[in-house]
């Protein structure tokens, strides 16, 4: 069972509801892009990232309101393909500096969406 840390905070001006959607549905985004990219690496990591994301999807349903789809569809898209380009960076590029840095970035994004759940 995977737990939403910043779920049980409880709710201020730091840490609005509308905040907090716009954070769990980007990283439903990340996820997803992690996740395409571990399918195309063949990499056995995509399981555990399937049920991070799965669990990152049920928060963002749970918290949204139907009036907010249009929203955090484009939240989730446009964080899906910004980690996409990170990943694609960090694993096919000839530059081994900017490699190392995509890869540090990507890694960092995906860490703090991930440290929002518990296993």
């Amino acid at each position: 069972m995977i737990v939403c840390l910043l779920c049980l905070l409880p709710a201020g001006p730091l840490f609005s509801q509308s905040h907090n959607l716009q954070t769990f549905a980007a990283c439903a985004g990340r996820l997803s892009a992690q996740m395409e990219h571990q399918w195309l690496l063949s990499d056995p990591a995509s399981d555990l990232t399937k049920v991070q994301r799965a669990a990152m999807i049920s928060i963002v349903e749970a918290i949204m309101m139907p009036e907010q789809g249009r929203d955090v569809l484009a939240w989730r898209i446009n964080a899906k393909q910004a980690h996409a380009v990170l990943l694609t960076r960090a694993t096919f590029n000839n530059d081994a500096a900017d490699a190392r840095w995509a890869r540090t970035r990507a890694d960092a994004q995906l860490a703090a969406c991930t440290g929002l759940l518990l296993s």
